[in-house]
């Protein structure tokens, strides 16, 4: 491809980008007067599992954890939002019975986004991974098979220590895991679960800067500050978080990633993780909120195949790849030219 033909691919291609920014402003006012109605409409629900503290200082870390999801929430008008693991079960229900009772009801709401968040202390025997729960714990197994009904996108996200062993088992196609470590032998308590809290909501790690922050997003805030905090207490760094999005429940650190797209290869080249986990946010923008189901779920089907180009572009003849990506975009910008309504 000349140096010709490639100006002009890339000036068409500048023009579609243009074309989407203009029409984003169509959506501006429309999302401003839908913002109250869209939320309630379609709002996610949230479970949040609190686990056995052990001690009164790890009990204070988990409940500022749980302040910075619950804020998160209500910020985003959640349909509901259930925490497991406070106050006394005076009717003799364990929280594992209520879990498995709250994931049974989840499975009857099929299209309302659903987060699964773990704040806890974990452990490892070398066979099995568990997350403490006061009275019996909850194993992998259980997550398991409580989650495999669940038709409805999700997210599940296990903040504790030896907690690796969850995403290998939980991993699945339409489905995106966080968990705090890479072992289910780094044993210590996390502190990920904290800053992940912290930037769930924070609009400082808005990377992409589409007025929303991503789960992916904050994935990357919280596995950088956890890493931080190691550098500067000059302690042996004793956690290091992964994310699976992609169904093959190997992971990817944050550490692979330039900005919100991982930038190295695995052996094998398998596809990394990011790409539905940058289109996942608990807190939508205005714009994002104005979306029609049907236009997002088709505009992240299109994003999701124009990331797919580009991790197979080395193996495309030049002028090939710029003209499938041509059409893809051109397929994205009438999603974002279709007025929502329709």
């Amino acid at each position: 491809m000349g140096p010709a033909a490639v100006e002009r691919f890339t000036v068409k291609i500048s023009r579609l980008f243009r074309f989407l920014v203009l029409n984003s402003w169509c959506f501006l006012s429309a999302s401003l007067l839908a913002l109250g109605d869209l939320r309630g409409a379609d709002g996610p629900r949230g479970i949040i599992v609190i686990g056995a503290p052990g001690e009164p200082t790890y009990a204070e870390a988990f409940e500022r954890q749980l302040e910075g999801w619950r804020n998160a929430f209500e910020r985003a008008g959640a349909a509901g939002l259930t925490v497991i693991g406070q106050g006394e079960n005076a009717d003799g229900v364990t929280d594992l019975q209520r879990l498995r009772d709250e994931l049974g009801t989840a499975v009857t709401e099929p299209a309302r986004e659903l987060w699964i968040v773990l704040i806890g202390h974990g452990t490892f025997d070398g066979k099995e991974a568990k997350f403490n729960l006061r009275g019996p714990d909850l194993t992998v197994d259980d997550l398991v098979a409580w989650t495999k009904p669940l038709k409805q996108p999700h997210a599940l996200i296990v903040a504790s220590a030896a907690s690796a062993p969850f995403l290998g088992k939980l991993s699945a196609p339409g489905r995106i895991v966080v968990v705090a470590t890479r072992s289910g032998y780094e044993q210590n308590y996390v502190r990920f679960g904290g800053y992940l809290a912290e930037a769930i909501g924070d609009p400082e790690g808005d990377l992409d800067r589409d007025g929303q922050t991503s789960l992916l997003e904050a994935f990357l805030s919280a596995a950088h500050r956890t890493s931080d905090f190691y550098k500067t207490d000059r302690r042996l760094m004793t956690e290091h978080a992964l994310l699976d999005d992609n169904g093959d429940g190997l992971g990817t650190p944050a550490d692979w990633f330039r900005g919100t797209r991982a930038i190295k290869k695995t052996q094998g080249g398998k596809t990394l993780d990011g790409a539905r986990a940058r289109q996942w946010h608990l807190l939508k923008s205005a714009d994002e909120i104005a979306l029609a189901p049907q236009q997002r779920e088709r505009r992240d089907a299109l994003e999701l195949q124009i990331e797919a180009l580009r991790e197979d572009k080395a193996s495309q003849p030049e002028l090939e790849y710029w003209k499938k990506l041509e059409t893809l975009l051109s397929e994205l910008a009438q999603v974002y030219a279709t007025p929502a309504s329709s």
